[in-house]
């Protein structure tokens, strides 16, 4: 039945982001279940979740309270379009999302995919300048940033081997350096403030074409968990202003939780023009991603028709993932996962401590649960390598070329936790031989 599945798979599917010269002879997994922070292959394996299935996973895999919700959902409204109609799923999340710090972001747009957002809030962001009679068609992002894979989203990635081959059909972007690429002995500190004086002198030059600044605040996560200090967010929201661009900060990988705290502007104390979130929404169970604004963005689309934000899909606020993510909130707020989230980063933190100064161990970069260990490059592929011999102590995760992710469910407990880190040893100790 598995080989008949995976030849079948052969075949018939292109997996997004594989390279499928090589994927067939990387052993891959055929997964068939999950309960909790475990996942189940073909053969009976159970892995530890440690990337949370490509960092969605809140609570863990199959939590009653969000099948339970889904399941009565889907016995009254299953779907109905929120193009001039509305539903209570939909009116409902929307009230408790902007009941979340920070305060100043009034009005929600849902979106079913999650790249969706960040393109949506990009048109938001240029039509509401245009129709407050400023023309701004310049968009200011920042280098090792990732914001999805539809063309507006790459526009303002700054990751070359996804982004660059599609730059001559992007918009007009300007990139600033990553605020999380340090030179030997540099600070988080001083980083912030030599890329904050970059973006002040490009703005000074075209800071009246700019319509926004796109950032993943504290973690750029796709770029290989690459972390920032608070004071580099904080410049930027300062600059923003001063221009009078827009700030946009993509809460699709930090948001949820996932740095210790609902929101990672939380940490900077600021907030924004315009919020993106997603993965962890409805609890990693089904699609759905929301753009937050202010209400001065919203105002500015209300009057004649031509006014009119002309953007949505046909499963906008979907109610099956509206109510799994009023579930998810719920739970978060029962089981106060914000605050275990911090646990876990800091349970992390300590576990891995005596990487510090291991030899094959380039740098730990963590915020909150959010880690990632580069390696020392060790032969081809060695980052998969590592998370391949992983497998052996029950751990699952996927590198980011040769920085190892580990990202668990904000559910997890102490022994799971501890029983990654020895799997992460182990496979250190498989692609390297052990430590001296």
């Amino acid at each position: 039945m598995v080989t008949d599945l995976f030849q079948a798979d052969q075949r018939h599917v292109w997996h997004p982001f594989t390279q499928h010269a090589w994927w067939p002879d990387d052993d891959p997994l055929v997964i068939t279940g999950g309960q909790g922070v475990w996942l189940q292959d073909s053969a009976g394996q159970r892995y530890i979740d440690g990337f949370s299935s490509l960092w969605v996973t809140v609570h863990g895999h199959n939590e009653p309270a969000i099948n339970e919700a889904i399941a009565r959902q889907a016995r009254t409204l299953d779907h109905s379009t929120f193009l001039g109609f509305t539903h209570e799923p939909g009116i409902r999340l929307a009230e408790e999302l902007v009941a979340q710090p920070p305060s100043l972001l009034s009005r929600l747009l849902r979106r079913r995919r999650l790249q969706s957002a960040v393109e949506a809030g990009i048109k938001m962001a240029y039509q509401a300048k245009l129709q407050q009679g400023q023309r701004r068609p310049l968009f200011v992002h920042v280098a090792q940033g990732y914001h999805g894979d539809t063309l507006g989203a790459v526009s303002v990635g700054g990751i070359e081997v996804f982004h660059h081959t599609y730059r001559p059909i992007l918009l007009r972007t300007r990139m600033v350096s990553s605020p999380g690429v340090r030179q030997p002995g540099q600070t988080a500190q001083e980083r912030a403030a030599q890329v904050l004086d970059e973006l002040r002198i490009l703005l000074a030059e075209v800071g009246d074409q700019v319509c926004a600044i796109v950032i993943e605040p504290l973690v750029q996560a796709a770029g290989g968990m690459l972390t920032h200090d608070v004071s580099f967010v904080q410049g930027v929201r300062a600059l923003s202003t001063q221009f009078g661009a827009y700030l946009m900060v993509d809460e699709v990988a930090t948001g949820i939780g996932r740095t210790g705290r609902m929101w990672a502007v939380e940490h900077a104390d600021i907030s924004p023009d315009l919020l993106t979130c997603g993965k962890g929404l409805t609890g990693g169970v089904l699609p759905l991603s929301a753009v937050l604004a202010t209400e001065e963005i919203y105002s500015s689309f209300l009057g004649a028709g031509d006014r009119t934000f002309f953007h949505g899909h046909s499963y906008t606020a979907n109610p099956l993932c509206a109510v799994a993510a009023l579930a998810n909130l719920e739970l978060m707020d029962e089981r106060a996962t914000v605050d275990h989230a911090a646990w876990i980063g800091r349970t992390l933190g300590d576990l891995l401590k005596p990487l510090d100064d291991d030899e094959r161990v380039v740098e730990i970069r963590r915020i909150g649960t959010m880690t990632g260990i580069e390696v020392r490059p060790h032969g081809d592929r060695t980052g998969l390598r590592i998370c391949t011999a992983m497998r052996d102590l029950g751990v699952i995760t996927r590198p980011l070329g040769d920085v190892v992710i580990l990202m668990p469910p904000l559910g997890i407990a102490e022994p799971e936790l501890q029983q990654m880190a020895s799997a992460l040893n182990h496979g250190l100790d498989q692609v390297y031989g052990a430590a001296s």
